[in-house]
């Protein structure tokens, strides 16, 4: 019998040249493509002269379509996800599926492709050796809010999604929170015609979008907050150690540089090392 299968499909974000060879063959194979935005999918399909027929799949119907596709990977066809662009799940419909076909007991094979968070990421100028993707911001409220300062003490460079017309807003609310000297990197158009990558301080960003009108897709890139000025729980600085000592750090060296950086005692930390 066919393997019952689900194929996390990975598109291009702006190049169609981003595409790649094991995508296209997939997308040919498969019985169906559960698609965010079929018209949008339609474009890509017939560029590589695709045939496969498309199921919408977005937000709003994921719960009536859901039952739908794993009927069909229980006849024993295979099927494919996209979103409109990158790789589906990443701020986009995709993990509800996921999670009912894996507790369905059916494979989920992911075909990797272009992203916009790795992308920016890693032309940013940032560290990008620790780093965490926060999507979209809440788009105000007291949730906003409490996103913010968490925000505000992390040590990972952070990676952000953002809407032109909330740019400004967002710009101002990190630096509220994290300082205006802190440094972004912002990704505009990532891999289409107008790419643009713009690198300052949050005070230098917002200036620079009061007097340019902001177009396009932002991916933003916010430097971690430095370490030495944070004050970190017992809980945070375990996870600084652990990390430490995953990358191969013993745990005498491990207390030694975070203390430095902290300014705590090593006895102290060597003890929470001790205690992972």
């Amino acid at each position: 019998m066919t393997q019952m299968r689900l194929y996390i499909v990975g598109t291009p974000i702006g190049n169609l040249e981003d595409m790649t060879f094991r995508a296209v063959k997939v997308l040919q194979s498969v019985e169906a493509i559960a698609a965010e935005d079929t018209r949008h999918t339609g474009k890509l399909l017939q560029h590589f002269q695709i045939e496969t027929r498309q199921i919408s799949y977005y937000e709003h119907n994921q719960q009536q379509r859901i039952p739908e596709l794993l009927a069909l990977m229980q006849e024993g066809k295979e099927i494919a996800l996209v979103s409109d662009a990158g790789i589906p799940g990443i701020s986009d419909p995709g993990y509800e599926l996921v999670q009912a076909t894996l507790k369905a007991g059916f494979d989920v094979i992911p075909i990797p492709g272009a992203n916009a968070a790795l992308t920016a990421l890693s032309a940013s100028g940032l560290g990008s050796d620790r780093f965490c993707f926060e999507g979209f911001l809440p788009p105000k409220g007291k949730s906003r809010h409490q996103r913010l300062e968490m925000l505000k003490t992390e040590t990972r460079t952070v990676i952000l999604y953002e809407a032109p017309h909330r740019l400004q807003a967002t710009l101002q609310d990190l630096s509220a929170t994290c300082g205006e000297e802190r440094k972004i990197t912002i990704a505009r158009e990532l891999t289409k015609l107008y790419e643009q990558f713009w690198r300052g301080s949050l005070n230098e960003a917002i200036q620079y979008y009061q007097e340019h009108q902001p177009k396009g897709e932002f991916t933003l890139v916010v430097a971690g907050a430095d370490i030495s000025n944070v004050e970190l729980s017992e809980a945070a600085l375990k996870a600084e150690l652990a990390d430490l000592l995953e990358q191969g750090w013993s745990r005498s060296q491990a207390s030694r540089h975070l203390a430095q950086l902290t300014n705590l005692p090593k006895r102290k930390l060597y003890q929470m090392a001790l205690e992972l």
